[in-house]
């Protein structure tokens, strides 16, 4: 979506944003951490009636937060490094303490920073790199990388689901939606907007 139509509008984001929190919500209160929330791994649809409904794909490297007895360093050298370097948390890239659902409210930051900006958060040539980035580097303000408005506010909790530390993080997936919420922008993503888009969408790939 973005690749081909360019950064998203700011009322579209929030109301893809808060579908992929519910769905993280369920299973962070089961105990499992997704570890791998990528645009490729967020599929938006029509389903039957209603647009842009979304789906989180690809439980594949989800992990327990907590497995008693097995440090999250130890998980990741079983496994080697798990997730994508470009959304990846800088506890995971570490392997430093516990991995819980904060790593995937960074993730799911980057995946809002790249359908704002049609960026991701650090642009390097190699994994290595980007993954030191996540680790080191400040990321650069929503503003300053795309042409289109994005609400202050909005930006604001982006770049707080970027912060290196978890705790400076919303506390939970039901919290960022919360705060997504509270914008009150989604409204303006209408229902009209919405099937014009789609209507678009099929007619130019009909055939």
């Amino acid at each position: 979506m973005v690749y081909d139509h360019g950064p998203q509008p700011p009322e579209r984001v929030v109301k893809l944003l808060r579908q992929v929190c519910h769905s993280l919500f369920e299973a962070h209160r089961g105990g499992l951490v997704h570890r791998d929330i990528k645009p490729a791994n967020i599929f938006v649809c029509r389903y039957g009636v209603d647009l842009d409904f979304v789906k989180v794909l690809d439980f594949g490297i989800v992990k327990r937060a907590e497995i008693k007895g097995v440090s999250d360093a130890q998980l990741t050298q079983m496994g080697a490094i798990s997730g994508t370097p470009a959304y990846m948390a800088p506890e995971m890239a570490l392997g430093e303490g516990k991995v819980d659902g904060r790593a995937d409210i960074y993730a799911l930051g980057c995946v809002a920073y790249w359908m704002l900006t049609a960026q991701t958060v650090f642009e390097k040539p190699s994994a290595l790199g980007m993954i030191v980035a996540h680790t080191h580097e400040k990321p650069m303000p929503i503003s300053e990388r795309t042409q289109q408005p994005v609400p202050e506010p909005l930006e604001r909790i982006v770049m707080q689901c970027l912060a290196k530390q978890p705790d400076e993080r919303p506390e939970n997936t039901q919290e960022l939606s919360r705060m997504l919420k509270e914008l009150g922008i989604e409204s303006d993503w209408t229902l009209e907007r919405a099937g014009q888009w789609w209507s678009e969408y099929e007619s130019r790939n009909a055939g």
